[in-house]
This record gives C-alpha cells, sequence and structure tokens, in this order.
C-alpha cells in the first residue's frame, strides 16, 4: 500500500483528487489525501488555494513531507501551467521552448531536482484544469442545463483543435476563459462546476484526450509496484 499526498492549486483541483482521481487509485492500492496550496498565515489561522510564488509553493511541499516521513508515502502536484510565476525553477529555459510539452518537461524536471527527494512526483497542468473539460464539451449539458445555445457557441471556439491540452495560456484564450466567455457563471462556480463535469466526462475518456495527464496518472497507478 502507498499513500499518496497531493498538493493543489485550489478548490476545484482538490474535489476533482477527492471524487474522481483518488477513488480511481485506491484502485491500484494508492490511497490519496489532497490539500490546497498554503497561501499565507494570519492571526493563527492558514489561508489555502492559489498560486503566489514558488517560494511559497516549495515551502508547503517541503513542509508537509516534514510532516508526513514515512517510507510509504509519495507526493505529487497538480499546478496549472497558466500563469505560473516567473520563480519556478526552470521557468527562463522553459520559456524558449516552443513546444509546450517541451516547456512542462523543463520545468518539471527543474522542480523535481529542487525537491530533492524520490519521494516527490512533480506534475503541471497543461495549460490548466478546465483542459480537461473540454475533452468531451457535451458534457457540459449536465451541468449547465437549458444553456444549449451558449454551449454550441463554445463548441464553435474549438473546431479544429484535437488536442485539448493545446488550448493556449493567453489570457483571453485560456481553457477557463474560452468557458467563462461563453458561461459566464463558471467563474464563480468551478469549485463545484469543474469536478461534476469531469465526472460526467470520465477519467478514461480524459486520459484518452490528455496525453500528459495521462503519463502522470499512469506514474500514480504504478506507485505500488
Amino acid at each position: 500500500m502507498i499513500r499518496l499526498n497531493i498538493i493543489v492549486e485550489g478548490q476545484t483541483e482538490e474535489t476533482f483528487v477527492n471524487k474522481i482521481l483518488g477513488p480511481h487509485l485506491g484502485t491500484f492500492n494508492v490511497f490519496v489525501s489532497a490539500r490546497c496550496l498554503e497561501t499565507g498565515r494570519k492571526c493563527g489561522r492558514i489561508f489555502r488555494g492559489g498560486m503566489i510564488s514558488y517560494l511559497k509553493a516549495q515551502k508547503d511541499i517541503n513542509l508537509w513531507m516534514k510532516e508526513d516521513k514515512g517510507g510509504d508515502v509519495r507526493f505529487t502536484t497538480m499546478f496549472d501551467f497558466y500563469r505560473l510565476p516567473c520563480d519556478f525553477p526552470g521557468f527562463e529555459e522553459a520559456k524558449r521552448k516552443s513546444d509546450p510539452y517541451k516547456k512542462i518537461e523543463v520545468i518539471e524536471e527543474n522542480l523535481g531536482i529542487d525537491i530533492a527527494s524520490y519521494r516527490f512526483i512533480p506534475y503541471l497542468q497543461l495549460h490548466e484544469y478546465e483542459t480537461l473539460l473540454f475533452s468531451d464539451i457535451d458534457k457540459f449539458h449536465h451541468y449547465y442545463i437549458g444553456q444549449n445555445t451558449q454551449l454550441n457557441k463554445l463548441k464553435r471556439n474549438v473546431i479544429g483543435i484535437v488536442n485539448p491540452e493545446l488550448i493556449n495560456d493567453n489570457p483571453n484564450t485560456a481553457p477557463s476563459k474560452r468557458i467563462i466567455k461563453y458561461l459566464p457563471f463558471y467563474e464563480g462556480e468551478k469549485p463545484s462546476a469543474g469536478p461534476i463535469i469531469a465526472e460526467h466526462i470520465g477519467l478514461q475518456k480524459i486520459r484518452s484526450k490528455c496525453q500528459h495527464f495521462n503519463s502522470w496518472v499512469s506514474q500514480l497507478e504504478c506507485l505500488n509496484s
């Protein structure tokens, strides 16, 4: 049995891990805990969610690893590449790459070197969580009932894009921005809408469309081997 602690960027990813990814990995005897990234402390309160800087992410990763030192424990991240802070290790080198997968490879490799533990598996989502939802836009109907016109507009917006992981990181056309353009309520409903839509799409469909995400899940499935 392996315990897997996943440090996620926000509540949407935390719910996705707890409702969808965690139960799946449990069938491989990999038992998951997820918590949002710590962003600050004030008056004894801990604030979580959001990506402010690599230094804060590094501190939170190392803190959890110190708190849970078991040899049967592994750690991984689920951070968005979109708007990733520029102080992440390897960021400048990654900027010089034209292929998004190469960019991710450089940053993940440098992140792994910086944390420097066999228990740590670095992962960045190309380009953000909402990428996964573009694996099957039709499943948005399960949450946005009666929004056929807007959903058809969203589908037309990505005509010709076969690989949802390549939907870009431009502030106006990133995956979440495309959704919000046609379904503005999504911005305030991400933590509930995002995981519900993903659940209806199904993990296998998402994996078939998102190769970098699939590679990460495949690696996590093998942790107990």
